[in-house]
């Protein structure tokens, strides 16, 4: 079956079985419905990834993500070239989409709670891609699959998971500030003005 086959699968179940999805969500009871969802993304392509996010232009957004691997890329154009117009209620990403403000985030990790206001990054550009050493004052103080997790976290919730991918060469961590820093803003005005 091919990638295009089993989108427009993947969209005839979604159709079917979208009032019991809405029904779990009203009710708040994302559970009932997971086992169903986790089966329509499978029949995608067995690696694929999925959310359900409040969305930023909709009520609700459901993201499905092969992580950037290419050979997952196929399935994810041909479901998101399949899927229907965003609209009030629903909008749908074939990548997990940047946070609108990921200095206002802060994340939880072990005992530590780490605001990515605070995240500071020295930038490289190398044409148009960008070698990056992420900052971040308690970075020395976390664990190292957590120190791992938060040099990628901050530059997934700047850019998405897909500007990263495309712009990102090297990524390291910087347990003390560089010089020359910039915010994540700053690091997104930069990265998508080499996109376009």
């Amino acid at each position: 079956m091919t990638p295009t086959e089993r989108a427009e699968r993947f969209w005839t179940a979604w159709h079917t079985h979208l009032p019991s999805i809405s029904a779990a969500l009203g009710d708040g009871d994302l559970q009932r419905v997971e086992p169903l969802l986790c089966e329509l993304v499978a029949g995608l392509h067995p690696d694929l990834h999925f959310a359900l996010e409040r969305g930023e232009r909709a009520i609700y957004a459901f993201v499905v993500s092969g992580q950037e691997d290419p050979a997952l890329r196929p399935v994810t154009d041909a479901w998101k070239a399949a899927a229907p117009p965003d609209d009030a209620i629903w909008e749908f990403h074939d990548s997990v989409p940047p946070v609108p403000d990921p200095t206002g985030v802060a994340v939880n990790i072990g005992a530590h709670r780490i605001a990515l206001a605070d995240v500071r990054v020295h930038v490289q550009v190398d044409g148009g891609v960008v070698d990056v050493a992420v900052h971040h004052p308690l970075l020395a103080e976390l664990a190292p699959e957590a120190r791992e997790a938060m040099t990628f976290l901050p530059l997934d919730a700047t850019l998405g998971e897909r500007l990263a991918g495309e712009r990102l060469r090297r990524v390291e961590l910087a347990e003390r500030e560089p010089e020359n820093t910039i915010g994540l803003l700053e690091l997104r005005d930069l990265v998508r003005g080499l996109a376009e």
